[in-house]
């Protein structure tokens, strides 16, 4: 919608949001700490989503390089209100779990079918991102001292939107199904 109103996704976003200044504060603080303002070089690409959910709200910012055909996510930036942080390692260990998690089902996730059973039967024919492959991940925490929320599971929704909109600020090129492995990209 962005793209169509011929407006910059952050600003797009932000503009929306001026009526609800916690999801606002969020959004701006992962735009701030992604430098959202700095050009990135051509076939790098960033995109940006925001999901409120179990009572926290989340943004994240996805950088990523796409060259000959292949994709490298590079750096995740997510921003986490869940009201207070009572162990913030504990609350950023679980949104960069979330966020792995997350693109492991948009890059990969798929079950396939095959005489009427699941093909798939363990990680070694599920594929999931391997640590050599994880984006560098920065996790940053607004105490707003808001009503508590939860910090296991909000890093996983924003991830594939912010994912799909790095795609196409790289490319070009919209990514409407997932998983992206069955796209023309190489994962």
């Amino acid at each position: 919608m962005a793209v169509a109103a011929g407006q910059d996704p952050y600003e797009y976003r932000a503009t929306r949001l001026k009526h609800l200044p916690r999801q606002l504060a969020v959004l701006r603080k992962a735009a701030t700490e992604a430098q959202w303002d700095v050009p990135l070089a051509p076939g790098r690409g960033r995109g940006i989503a925001l999901q409120e959910c179990f009572g926290s709200i989340v943004a994240e910012v996805v950088e990523v390089t796409v060259k000959d055909g292949n994709l490298s996510v590079d750096r995740v930036v997510a921003v986490i209100d869940a009201g207070y942080a009572i162990s913030p390692d504990g609350m950023k260990a679980q949104i960069e779990s979330g966020i792995i998690y997350g693109l492991s089902a948009a890059l990969y996730g798929e079950i396939t079918i095959k005489d009427g059973a699941v093909a798939e039967s363990n990680f070694h024919d599920y594929p999931s991102v391997r640590m050599s492959k994880a984006p560098v991940i920065e996790t940053h925490i607004i105490n707003s001292g808001e009503t508590m929320g939860g910090a296991g599971e909000p890093g996983t929704p924003p991830i594939a939107p912010a994912l799909a909109n790095a795609i196409f600020n790289a490319t070009g090129n919209r990514i409407r199904q997932l998983p992206i492995k069955n796209s023309t990209l190489n994962v």
